[in-house]
């Protein structure tokens, strides 16, 4: 079957199957679900609980960190969970481009983290995002916590003319509300990393500044929203609201960053008992972050159920899509690297990727190769609104495999891995061009990363993987050594570079290696 054939009969057996929501809340002209996506930061996919517990352990060739996570573990077992999500490019903003846009970072305007010596790194304010699709499809739209996509500006509502902090570059920012893309309800900022001391500005630009922890702040907040509190959204349309919760990202280092209650969980186990992944080092000074790291993982799991229980109490559980995942992963000393994110190990790709909608999807486990665009057009067929995805969205829509595994939908066989860093600079310093560092694939079975030098674009290093063998990534294998699968990656990872038209193929980097074909 033709694919957007496809994707077009998907959203129509989704109408069908769709019911009006019931409960002290429900109105009776909705026919349209709910929905919630909850995204903390840097929560790798391996940090949850669940991944040991009987009816997951199976499927996954990983050991699970002893995190506690008990919302997330009885959430599991209502909802589709997939073992092999991947951040293609697993910096905070670039992912979050991808997510809001469903394009790579080549298209969607944030090739790069966002911050004020990075002018052209900034979702584009023509770009038709998620949130966009789901306003004009008659939703009250709602965003809460981190945003990080939008490039600084001295736009400050309190102070007009200047940035909302001084630091050098600036980080953080506000976001007006012609850049907010359809979310009608605004409680967010850029990026700012004092979990017990966070700020968000308002619908109406006020600047909150709660002494919380910011992610069980956020939980009561979206709580305050769906119980309408103050008149705050339109209780006769459907409603989709994303929480972008910063931690666990760091820092986690103190009892600043995370709650005391769930440090003392982690606070008297010897580091090997917490790093328990064959490839992390517990002698590396970051490992006494590991207890701070997990504390915010199960501060995070219950801020996620305040959520959960409040969707129940008023009845809206049943007709809410609701999914948890997260921007990428942490590598917490594993391949003996300090940087958490921004590379191809599984420790930094694989993120979570949760999904509930009671009646509608079976329960199970899905070896699904999602990646960072998919996302919005899932989400979109997910809620009936296939035939509304832009026609420039790159990522696919893959609902019809949420709804049935079994879907005439042609499954990936691969993701794609994509970094990038600063390119050239002007005299004052500002970026004027991004670097495409590296590109690679992961498939089922393998994870190919290559690095080039700035210079000339040649090879410089190569990182390949049986991860079916080698689970953990602790043996890199060389490239002449293995042609033929070599061979066989590169073709995959040319005809999706090509297909996105990302700089590899434009430019015909590594030629040599990579068989990009005619134009």
């Amino acid at each position: 079957m033709d694919y957007k054939l496809n994707i077009l009969l998907g959203g129509v057996t989704l109408f069908a199957l769709q019911g009006c929501q019931t409960g002290p809340q429900a109105d009776k002209a909705k026919q349209q679900p709910n929905v919630i996506y909850v995204f903390p930061d840097q929560l790798r996919n391996c940090a949850l609980e669940f991944w040991g517990q009987e009816g997951f352990r199976d499927n996954v060739n990983f050991r699970n960190d002893p995190t506690h996570t008990p919302r997330l573990n009885d959430f599991a077992r209502e909802a589709v969970v997939l073992s092999s999500a991947q951040s293609n490019c697993p910096l905070s903003s670039p992912h979050r481009g991808s997510l809001l846009t469903g394009m790579y970072p080549n298209r969607s305007g944030v090739p790069l983290n966002c911050n004020s010596d990075r002018p052209i790194s900034s979702l584009r304010e023509d770009a038709q995002c998620v949130s966009d699709v789901f306003s004009r499809a008659g939703y009250d739209c709602a965003y809460f916590g981190k945003l990080h996509a939008d490039f600084p500006t001295p736009d400050d509502p309190a102070n007009p003319g200047h940035y909302v902090e001084e630091q050098d570059p600036v980080w953080d920012t506000y976001t007006p509300p012609e850049r907010r893309h359809g979310f009608n309800y605004w409680y967010s900022y850029g990026t700012f990393d004092e979990h017990k001391n966070p700020h968000y500005w308002d619908t109406e630009g006020k600047r909150h500044a709660p002494r919380e922890w910011s992610p069980l702040h956020e939980a009561a907040r979206v709580v305050s929203y769906l119980k309408n509190e103050g008149n705050v959204r339109d209780t006769s349309k459907p409603f989709f609201i994303m929480v972008g919760m910063n931690p666990p990202h760091s820092p986690y280092r103190s009892l600043d960053d995370c709650m005391e209650q769930d440090y003392n969980l982690y606070k008297d186990r010897p580091l090997d008992s917490l790093l328990v992944r064959p490839n992390a080092d517990p002698t590396m000074e970051k490992a006494a972050s590991a207890p701070y790291y997990f504390a915010s993982v199960t501060g995070v799991d219950r801020a996620f159920g305040q959520i959960l229980d409040a969707l129940k109490e008023l009845g809206l559980d049943e007709n809410t899509i609701v999914v948890f995942s997260s921007d990428h992963g942490e590598t917490m000393c594993s391949q003996r690297t300090t940087d958490p994110k921004n590379s191809p190990y599984a420790e930094s790709m694989n993120v979570p990727f949760l999904v509930r909608y009671p009646g509608k999807l079976t329960p199970r486990v899905d070896d699904l190769l999602l990646s960072s665009p998919d996302i919005m057009p899932t989400l979109l067929g997910m809620a009936g609104l296939a035939d509304s995805i832009p026609s420039e969205v790159q990522g696919r829509n893959y609902a019809p495999l949420f709804f049935d595994p079994q879907a005439q939908v042609e499954r990936p066989t691969g993701a794609l891995y994509i970094q990038n860093v600063d390119g050239d600079k002007d005299a004052q310093g500002k970026v004027t061009s991004y670097f495409p560092s590296s590109r690679g694939i992961k498939t089922a079975r393998y994870t190919l990363a290559l690095y080039i030098d700035r210079k000339e674009h040649k090879l410089v290093k190569s990182l390949l993987f049986d991860d079916q063998e080698d689970p953990y990534q602790q043996h890199n294998l060389p490239l002449e050594k293995h042609p033929e699968v070599v061979k066989e990656l590169c073709a995959q990872m040319a005809a999706q570079l090509k297909a996105i038209g990302d700089p590899w193929y434009e430019q015909r980097i590594l030629a040599d290696l990579i068989p990009y074909g005619e134009n």
